[in-house]
C-alpha cells in the first residue's frame, strides 16, 4: 500500500482546547418558549387584575410593572443568545436580577401575578450555579404561596402545596437533564481527543510505514546494484593494465546496472512494480531473467526452476517475492562465498513458495544480528516485513559450511487455487 511520502509530524492539538462559543438554536427555542409562556401568565395576570380590582389605586403601578417586566424579560434573553457564555460559564445573571427584584415588587402589590414564577424558575436554573439557584427557586416559590394566601376568597391548600411540588418537580428534572447533559459533553470531548490522538497515530504510523518501504525499495534495489558497480569497477580496475578489453566490459556492465538502478530508482519513489514485472511479465519470467543477469553481471551461476503450474499472483504478491529473490541473491553474492545458487518458484496448491539456496559457507540463523556475518542482519527482516503484510512466512535453513536456503511463502487465494 502506497502512503504519504515522510512529512513532519505535529502535536495533536490540545485536548483541553474550549469549543469556540456559537449561538445554540436548542437554547434559543426554549427561550421563545420560556419568554411566550411569561408573557403570556403575565398577560394573563394583568387581566385578572383588571377585571378583578376596577379602579383600585395601584393599577398605575401594577401596568408600569408589566410593561417594564413584558420589556426585560424578552429583551435579557436575547442579549444572552446573541452573547453566549464560554464553555463551562454561567450566562450574566443581571437580566434575571432585574426580572425578578420587579416581579417581586410586582407580587407583593397585586398576588395575582405569583404564577408568573414558573419560567422565571427555569431561568434561574439556567442562569445560576445550582448552589445559587436553589436557594432563589425556594425564595420564589415561597413567594408564591405567600401571594396564593393573600388573594382573596376562599382558601384552598392545593394553593398552598402545588407551587412547592411544581418547583421540585422543575428543578428536579432541571438538575437531571444538566447532569445528562455534562455526562455528554465529556464524552464528546473524550470522543474528540481520541480522534486527535488517533489521527495523529496514524500519521505517525503512515510515515515509518513509508520509511520501511523506502527502506526495503533501497536495500533490494539500490544497495545491490551499487554492490554489484562496486565489484565491476574493481574487477575493471585489476584488469585494466593487463585486459583492457575485460576492463571496459566490466565498466560497461557497470553503466548498464547504474542505469537500471536509476529506472529502479524512478519507479520505486512513484510506488510502481519492478521493471522485470513491467509489460505484463509473470513472476517465473522475471526471476529466470534475474538468474540470468545475476550470472552474467556476477559469474555466480543461478538456475531458475519452475515447478507446478504457475497460478496468477497479486501485484503486491508478485513484487515481494521478486524483491526477496534479490535481495537473497545479494546476499549470496556478498557474503556467502558460494560457487552456485539456484531459484526455485513452486506452486503448491494453497500456498506459493519461492526458495532460494546456495551451496556456500552458511551461518547459524539462531544468532543474533551481530554475530552473524556482515549483511545479514538487514536483509532477513526486510523479507520476513515483506512477507508479513501479504500473511506469508519466511523460513531459513543454513548451517556453518552447508550452504543457505531462504523460502519464502505467499498464500493463495481460494479462487486462485
Amino acid at each position: 500500500m502506497h502512503h504519504p511520502g515522510p512529512s513532519p509530524v505535529g502535536p495533536a492539538p490540545p485536548a483541553s482546547a474550549p469549543f469556540p462559543a456559537s449561538p445554540d438554536p436548542d437554547a434559543g427555542r426554549l427561550a421563545v418558549l420560556l419568554d411566550s409562556a411569561f408573557l403570556l401568565l403575565l398577560a394573563t395576570s394583568l387581566s385578572r387584575f383588571l377585571t378583578h380590582h376596577a379602579g383600585n389605586p395601584r393599577i398605575p403601578w401594577v401596568l408600569g410593572l408589566s410593561i417594564a417586566l413584558a420589556v426585560v424579560q424578552p429583551v435579557g434573553s436575547w442579549l444572552a443568545h446573541r452573547r453566549p457564555p464560554a464553555p463551562g460559564q454561567r450566562r450574566d445573571p443581571w437580566p434575571l436580577a432585574v426580572v425578578t427584584v420587579l416581579w417581586v415588587v410586582l407580587v407583593l402589590i397585586a398576588p395575582s401575578f405569583s404564577w408568573c414564577a414558573v419560567p422565571l424558575v427555569y431561568t434561574a436554573l439556567r442562569t445560576l450555579p445550582t448552589p445559587a439557584a436553589i436557594p432563589l427557586v425556594a425564595a420564589l416559590t415561597l413567594l408564591v404561596v405567600v401571594g396564593e394566601v393573600r388573594l382573596p376568597g376562599p382558601q384552598d391548600a392545593n394553593l398552598v402545596l402545588l407551587p412547592p411540588a411544581v418547583a421540585a418537580l422543575a428543578t428536579g428534572v432541571f438538575l437531571y437533564m444538566e447532569r445528562q447533559a455534562e455526562r455528554q459533553r465529556a464524552l464528546i470531548a473524550d470522543l474528540v481527543r481520541t480522534r486527535r490522538e488517533l489521527a495523529a497515530t496514524e500519521r505517525r504510523e503512515g510515515t515509518l510505514a513509508e520509511r520501511e518501504r523506502l527502506a526495503m525499495e533501497i536495500h533490494d534495489t539500490l544497495a545491490q546494484g551499487l554492490s554489484s558497480q562496486q565489484m565491476l569497477l574493481q574487477a575493471a580496475d585489476r584488469t585494466w593494465d593487463g585486459d583492457p578489453a575485460t576492463a571496459r566490459d566490466h565498466v560497461r556492465t557497470a553503466a548498464e546496472v547504474a542505469a537500471r538502478n536509476l529506472a529502479e530508482a524512478r519507479r520505486f519513489v512513484h510506488d510502481l512494480a519492478p521493471a522485470e514485472l513491467a509489460d505484463g511479465r509473470t513472476l517465473d519470467q522475471a526471476l529466470r531473467a534475474l538468474a540470468e543477469r545475476e550470472s552474467a553481471e556476477s559469474g555466480l551461476p543461478v538456475r531458475f526452476h519452475l515447478d507446478g503450474a504457475p497460478v496468477p499472483l497479486p501485484a503486491a504478491a508478485q513484487s515481494a517475492l521478486l524483491r526477496i529473490a534479490q535481495g537473497a541473491l545479494a546476499n549470496v553474492r556478498e557474503h556467502a562465498g558460494a560457487s552456485a545458487a539456484a531459484l526455485t518458484l513452486s506452486f503448491l496448491g494453497d500456498q506459493a513458495v519461492l526458495d532460494i539456496a546456495d551451496d556456500g559457507r552458511g551461518f547459524t540463523p539462531a544468532a543474533p544480528p551481530s554475530s552473524a556475518p556482515s549483511g545479514r542482519g538487514h536483509g532477513l527482516p526486510a523479507m520476513r516485513a515483506r512477507l508479513r503484510q501479504l500473511g506469508g512466512t519466511l523460513t531459513v535453513e543454513s548451517a556453518p559450511g552447508e550452504g543457505t536456503v531462504v523460502s519464502a511463502a505467499v498464500p493463495l487465494a481460494p479462487d486462485r487455487r
